[in-house]
């Protein structure tokens, strides 16, 4: 028996999240995030787990046997940085992140400071291939 996954759709309110943001800056490109990645995916912004703003979901199971929920697109506006997530590999990655503007590369998460620091048309195409990547990984059962 896995353990449940703690990073789960919520109800909580997603404006009301936005808004325990630190500070204004935070507040304006975690709104601006929704906007452009609602856009993108054409879904609504749900909360999963405490801190992460997700746009849609997939089913995953690894060869471990671990399974579970996950949204397709999200970020979280955190203290140090904002956590964009995208699909660890999907097509043309290492060529837009090299577009993208001032950004650090985790596996599954890109970290910025401000939306100012990068290339949103960049952003928009990686959201896009990040998705229809995990859509084509992980079809609907």
């Amino acid at each position: 028996m896995m353990g449940k996954n703690k990073t789960t759709e919520t109800e909580r309110s997603v404006i009301d999240f936005i808004n325990t943001a630190p500070d204004e800056a935070k507040r304006k490109d975690a709104l601006e995030l929704l906007k452009i990645m609602q856009e993108v995916t054409g879904f609504e912004p749900k909360m999963w787990g405490s801190g992460i703003i997700g746009f849609g979901n997939y089913h995953y199971k690894y060869e471990s046997g671990h399974e579970g929920e996950a949204p397709l697109t999200g970020f979280s506006p955190r203290k140090d940085a904002v956590s964009l997530y995208l699909s660890s590999s999907f097509e043309n990655k290492e060529e837009l992140l090299s577009k993208f503007g001032k950004h650090k590369a985790g596996k599954g998460c890109i970290y910025i400071k401000k939306l100012t620091d990068i290339n949103a048309e960049i952003l928009k195409q990686m959201i896009s291939l990040s998705v229809d990547y995990l859509k084509k990984s992980y079809p609907s059962n």
